[in-house]
């Protein structure tokens, strides 16, 4: 072997070597940034809900409540809390968006509260008080809602009528939980879902890095893979919401551009009826109940009267018209 074909092959060696180091570095940095996304602090969020007038501190220390822990079946306990301003069999279980936590979702509570429901509100694995190492953006998320499912249903009895409120991830995860995992719920509420999350991840990649190819996305899923158990490709409730043969109630503001509304209209095309459809003027990415609060309620509740879901009693208490 000549010394030029000696020095080829040791100049190749360090070039693979470089290579599979930046190679590792990018992978182990891009599923780093999904798996552990920095959530909004817990104290963060109480105090912005405190200010913004959509947590009531008197009537969530007043309200008749139980905080249970609710086991995983991946391996972990779930913190929820069951909310109960009324004497009904009526309840809906909120699922929050990622980085956020279980106080996000009392304002939805209280809506549902005024439309004749209690609720149950927790925590996703690894955010609030909920245990569990990662975040998978709906693939493990959609077993935990189910045990909640589960153990609220278990709770209140099989002729409970009980509804899934569900907000960006957390709207995601409940499309994948009811096309996928079961379909113990009577009717779905999605608010800003995307329809698959490698779709999702290159849309946030292409705005705010250099990292404008697939070949980030490749990466991330080899990497996904060895240390989280899933790919991407996994998460996607376009493949799922077919399945679903409940009432899905679809919601998105058009001025969203962090998941964009197409996502939402394509959803609600795949989706066979019975289903609704309400796309906002206003509103940025989760904002569509904030920026349009009583068309929002207002939509819910036609939806709910649609397929017959809606507590009629409910029609009696103040503040209902």
């Amino acid at each position: 072997m000549g010394i030029s074909t000696k020095r080829w092959l040791t100049v190749t060696g360090i070039m693979t070597g470089i290579s599979a180091a930046v190679g590792s570095a990018v992978g182990l940095l891009a599923t780093n940034r999904l798996m552990y996304m920095k959530k909004k602090e817990d104290d963060v969020i109480l105090q912005r809900e405190i200010s913004a007038k959509r947590f009531d501190e008197g009537w969530y220390n007043a309200v008749s409540k139980t905080e249970r822990w609710v086991n995983s079946p991946n391996g972990y306990r779930l913190k929820a809390v069951l909310l109960e301003p009324l004497e009904t069999s009526h309840y809906v279980v909120i699922s929050h968006g990622v980085t956020e936590n279980k106080i996000n979702s009392v304002k939805y509570a209280r809506m549902f509260e005024r439309l004749g429901f209690n609720s149950v509100i927790y925590d996703h694995r690894r955010h609030g008080d909920s245990e569990g190492r990662t975040t998978s953006f709906g693939h493990y998320e959609k077993t935990d809602l189910g045990a909640v499912i589960d153990e609220l249903r278990n709770f209140v009895g099989q002729e409970a009528i009980i509804g899934v409120h569900g907000e960006s991830m957390g709207a995601a995860t409940s499309l994948l939980y009811a096309g996928g995992v079961g379909d113990e719920a009577d009717f779905y509420i999605a608010d800003c879902p995307f329809s698959d999350f490698t779709e999702q991840v290159l849309h946030i990649l292409r705005r705010s890095t250099p990292l404008r190819t697939g070949f980030a996305i490749r990466l991330a899923n080899v990497f996904l893979k060895v240390r989280d158990g899933y790919t991407l490709d996994l998460v996607s409730p376009r493949q799922s919401v077919a399945s679903i043969h409940r009432p899905v109630l679809f919601i998105h503001s058009l001025e969203d551009d962090f998941i964009l509304p197409e996502m939402t209209k394509e959803l609600y095309e795949l989706k066979p009826e019975p289903k609704s459809i309400r796309l906002f003027e206003k509103g940025a990415h989760a904002q569509s109940f904030n920026e349009n609060t009583e068309e929002y309620e207002q939509t819910v509740r036609a939806f709910l009267e649609e397929h017959g879901l809606f507590p009629y009693s409910a029609d009696s208490r103040p503040g209902i018209a």
